[in-house]
């Protein structure tokens, strides 16, 4: 009996349906009812048969009509689009046989968070080694590197330059605290040794934890307060206060007033980053992150050009060479930024904050082989102190979000 042409025929139980595919030789494509499709050689220099489209049948109750790989006739090249891939190829299809997802490289985020944290550390000499120039200053040229880098991405997102209205007031503050903490930091690597402002800035985690309870009503554990305890123990390890230790206070960097304004400065530095982190999170994704280092430089560069000339600081420097180191301060600083910012793409983030205790590692090797200054014994336990209490913090979070994400695939 003769088939009238476009009808279906059944080849074991599913449907098969004809039509010219505009001269391209050798697919023939089945219709199946569980929504996949296989596709089989043409017989024999026969036309090609394909399968009726339609726009989308998701959920529509329709059949989906996917393309799969067949074999190719008389030497044709076959140019197909896959319809659960949003157009892609055949060759780069998800439902292709053969085709593997690329794996990542193990380790490549934790490699990204040791080579930030060296960037970072060796910023931070360059600072100890800039003479004449105020810490303000500094701020201000890494926020000019900061706007260099971050207005072609708003651009080419077109995320605006304000950002959402009911998110603006976030967006200042996390622009004002986020700028305060690197100006104070930057004061505190000036006038006490490195490897001690290091170290305080690294309690930040503690302090976030407790910041998230207070404002967030995030939960805070008696595990919480002890690793807060250990925080506390180590920065009062390193400050060394004289109520306790005594008037004779040994390995410090020139007076002790000014070690003392470096470990405030420090603290409030560390503060402010965790007021910073608790803004984002009440922030979320609704607001690009390109948009939050936008209003961190531009808030952080006004604010550093009013204080310069307020205190009448503003100069370049002298030394062809601190110029040079400037310039190497803005650049390491967005480096171990980026670096960050991958390394927590790809990488859980309970591994990267305790792969990040290597800040303090390098600050300690950067200080005795650049600076010759021997850390004493003081120094030494308070960072101890200092990095179980982080570590921890982090292990803790991480295992908790674990067990989040296995309670939502059960």
């Amino acid at each position: 009996m003769r088939r009238r042409p476009g009808a279906g025929r059944l080849v074991r139980g599913r449907l098969v349906r004809s039509r010219l595919q505009g001269g391209q030789p050798g697919v023939r494509m089945v219709l199946c009812q569980g929504g996949e499709a296989a596709a089989a050689p043409a017989a024999g220099g026969k036309e090609p048969e394909v399968p009726l489209s339609r726009e989308d049948g998701a959920g529509t109750g329709q059949p989906c009509l996917c393309p799969v790989p067949a074999m190719e006739a008389a030497g044709a090249e076959e140019r197909r689009v896959c319809g659960c891939c949003s157009g892609s190829s055949w060759p780069r299809c998800c439902k292709a046989p053969g085709t593997k997802k690329k794996a990542a490289c193990p380790g490549l985020g934790l490699f990204y968070t040791v080579l930030s944290a060296f960037l970072f550390s060796v910023a931070s000499l360059f600072l100890k080694k800039i003479e004449d120039v105020h810490s303000v200053e500094v701020s201000a040229f890494r926020c000019v590197f900061q706007m260099a880098f971050v207005l072609p991405g708003l651009i080419y997102y077109k995320t605006g330059f304000l950002g959402p209205k009911g998110k603006r007031i976030f967006l200042f503050f996390r622009g004002f605290l986020g700028s305060s903490a690197m100006i104070l930091l930057y004061y505190a690597f000036q006038v006490m040794p490195l490897a001690d402002a290091t170290v305080i800035t690294f309690s930040s985690p503690v302090f976030t934890s407790l910041l998230a309870w207070i404002f967030l009503k995030e939960k805070y554990s008696l595990w919480d307060l002890l690793f807060t305890l250990f925080a506390i123990t180590g920065v009062i390890l390193i400050a060394r206060p004289p109520f306790l230790f005594g008037s004779r206070v040994t390995g410090i960097e020139g007076s002790y007033t000014n070690h003392l304004k470096g470990t405030i400065a420090a603290i409030t530095s560390t503060v402010s980053a965790a007021s910073t982190i608790v803004i984002l999170r009440k922030v979320g994704k609704s607001v690009h992150y390109f948009l939050s280092i936008w209003y961190y430089a531009v808030i952080g560069l006004i604010g550093c050009v009013i204080a310069l000339f307020v205190m009448n600081e503003w100069r370049l420097p002298y030394c062809g060479k601190d110029r040079v180191f400037l310039i190497l301060i803005g650049l390491l600083g967005l480096g171990g930024q980026i670096f960050l910012t991958k390394a927590l793409q790809i990488e859980k983030a309970g591994p990267v904050a305790i792969m990040k205790t290597m800040d303090v590692v390098f600050a300690f090797i950067l200080q005795i082989l650049f600076l010759n200054h021997l850390p004493t014994w003081w120094t030494v336990g308070g960072a101890l102190c200092v990095v179980a209490s982080s570590s921890g913090t982090a292990i803790r979070k991480w295992r908790q979000s674990l067990k989040k994400t296995k309670q939502n695939e059960i």
